[in-house]
């Protein structure tokens, strides 16, 4: 199962105990998952879902809320991969009605999917949470965390986004809105604000998961910055002892080590005899020792003298 469909089974076997909350996210799974039909002359109502567990929490959600139990059609999709298709319906009128002033639908007629959720529904912290709870479990979807961090929602019109975009950020997340194809996608890409919105929906099993895997990232990028380091530091030494050596060579070539000050020549044999030593370790072998920024200094000395006499040849 992908990351996105652990977070959705754990947040469908979450029933809310207050029904002000299951209403809120029944009004989110019915903005993006339902519609009222007329079929053989009869009105229905239908919540369709390629989601099993998004299903099994509809029928649940309504039995609890309302008493009512609806039915439930299996269908085989048409894709692909044949997925099964859920369907949660009811064609009887008081039920019908009673679902829809509940969730503040009434006098709804065809697709509900491009409406807006009323806002008394989402007035309370809560309310929120279980709404925002709903529209993922709907028409949301994670990328795996261990290749990238994307939380994103999929709604059929741009105001809707725009309202559930706004919801979300009211819990301070900076969520934005981008088109794609005839939807409108809200979206989170921060891996910490991610977490956030886990902890949001109440989805704390997936959110210690992925504080895992982000503690992992994290660590083995920490790692691979300090490797890097090192690397650029000992390949920096090495190409700096060549060129040191190769000076000191000229030197000898050109005029004879003995041409030097007592205190550079003693440098040059100590590096020619140490060429892979650091500068700290080459100050130790001198007597009396010298520090690095000495050795370091009496080396700049000899390339300007090794240049000098290059220019001069």
């Amino acid at each position: 199962m992908s990351f996105s469909g652990e977070v959705k089974d754990e947040l469908a076997k979450q029933i809310s105990k207050s029904r002000h909350c299951r209403i809120a996210e029944l009004a989110a799974i019915m903005g993006f998952d339902g519609r009222i039909e007329q079929k053989n002359g009869k009105t229905v109502l239908e919540i369709t879902t390629e989601n099993a567990p998004l299903a099994r929490k509809c029928f649940t959600l309504i039995k609890k809320t309302f008493n009512i139990s609806t039915d439930i059609d299996v269908r085989t999709g048409n894709g692909m991969g044949h997925n099964h298709i859920y369907v949660i319906s009811t064609d009887k009128p008081d039920e019908i009605e009673k679902i829809l002033a509940a969730l503040k639908m009434t006098g709804t007629s065809g697709g509900t999917q491009g409406g807006l959720v009323n806002g008394l529904l989402i007035q309370n912290i809560c309310c929120k949470r279980a709404f925002i709870r709903g529209a993922f479990l709907s028409a949301g979807s994670m990328s795996d965390p261990e290749k990238s961090y994307h939380f994103e929602i999929v709604c059929t019109s741009e105001p809707k986004a725009e309202q559930l975009r706004d919801l979300i950020n009211e819990f301070d997340f900076d969520a934005k809105i981008v088109a794609r194809k005839k939807n409108h996608v809200v979206y989170i890409k921060e891996g910490a604000q991610i977490v956030d919105i886990l902890n949001v929906m109440e989805a704390h099993v997936a959110l210690m998961n992925l504080e895992n895997v982000r503690i992992i990232k994290e660590m083995r990028n920490s790692v691979n910055r300090q490797v890097n380091c090192e690397t650029a530091n000992i390949n920096k030494t090495v190409s700096a002892a060549v060129r040191q050596i190769e000076d000191i060579h000229y030197i000898e070539e050109r005029a004879g080590l003995d041409s030097l000050p007592e205190n550079l020549r003693e440098i040059a044999e100590v590096r020619l005899k140490y060429p892979d030593a650091a500068l700290k370790e080459l100050g130790t072998c001198l007597q009396p020792p010298v520090g690095k920024s000495g050795v370091n200094h009496r080396l700049r000395k000899i390339a300007e003298i090794a240049g000098k006499l290059k220019g001069e040849l």
